[in-house]
């Protein structure tokens, strides 16, 4: 049995999460009160349901009991992913402001900001045990591809999430490691290279030219190769590791293409490019 459990601060896109689930079959409940997570599962498991998604988040007031519902679940054996979708702040009192809709904790003594706030504190201990997306920047169409990829990952198997961004959009807060790139020489003075992306040949040919970047792609190859299987001993799921330029179109792009070929024959790893998708 698998479940997928979708949190986050409100205005993330956890809706559009638990739609794709349900549209791929996934048997979904939103807004389940944690204490009744075990009691759920069990008749669900009873019942002969493979696939299951649970929307947990702030509605149902504190969280502090769910890392131990988690692991009893694992205990049993039942798969159990987590999913946490995160967005900064300008970007969420954005989204509130378009739809006109109410903060889920708003009563009429606190502030949108005060409310996310407060919403982050009781979130605090799922956070810490679920796979963290940042969607600031994020349409619709990609989060809804990143959840299908994400949950064709093996529930025994550590996914390295290469992912490139632009520093000028701010770092992506589901990043475990950031490596900055802009210290490099940048393509972007070259007029004839400026429109081109780091999956285009002529901006390869460019970086490979260049000592710098054969140096820094050797270290943080090194780095990973010494350093991730420790990472997967802490008994991670997911490992989100963050390569930034200024713009996030060509240093950031060429490192993350040239780290996730290195490293998929041995691990499973999927590639993020930030900007490249919002464009």
């Amino acid at each position: 049995m698998q479940v997928v459990i979708i949190s986050g601060v409100s205005g993330s896109g956890k809706s559009v999460a638990l739609n794709v689930l349900e549209d791929s079959s996934y048997y979904c409940i939103d807004n389940l009160p944690e204490r009744l997570l075990p009691e759920t599962v069990q008749v669900l498991r009873d019942a002969g349901t493979e696939r299951v998604a649970l929307a947990i988040d702030a509605r149902s007031g504190s969280l502090a009991l769910l890392p131990d519902h988690l692991q009893d679940l694992g205990a049993l054996g039942v798969d159990v992913r987590v999913i946490f979708l995160d967005a900064k702040n300008d970007t969420l009192m954005r989204r509130f402001a378009e739809t006109r809709r109410r903060h889920p904790l708003a009563s009429g003594q606190m502030t949108l900001e005060e409310c996310l706030a407060r919403e982050r504190e009781l979130l605090g201990p799922v956070e810490e045990v679920g796979h963290k997306i940042d969607t600031s920047d994020t349409q619709p169409h990609t989060l809804r591809k990143w959840i299908r990829e994400l949950l064709a990952v093996q529930p025994d198997t550590m996914m390295i999430l290469f992912e490139s961004f632009g520093y000028k959009q701010g770092v992506p807060l589901d990043a475990d490691l950031v490596f900055d790139a802009r210290c490099l020489p940048n393509p972007h003075y070259d007029p004839k290279l400026r429109p081109l992306s780091g999956l285009d040949a002529e901006i390869v040919a460019f970086l490979e030219r260049e000592p710098e970047v054969v140096r820094m792609l050797d270290d943080v190859r090194g780095f990973l190769e010494k350093w991730l299987p420790s990472y997967a001993r802490d008994a991670r799921s997911y490992f989100t590791v963050a390569l930034g330029c200024t713009g996030g179109q060509h240093r950031s792009v060429f490192f993350v293409e040239r780290l996730a070929a290195h490293f998929r024959p041995g691990h499973c790893v999927l590639v993020r490019h930030r900007q490249l998708e919002r464009n």
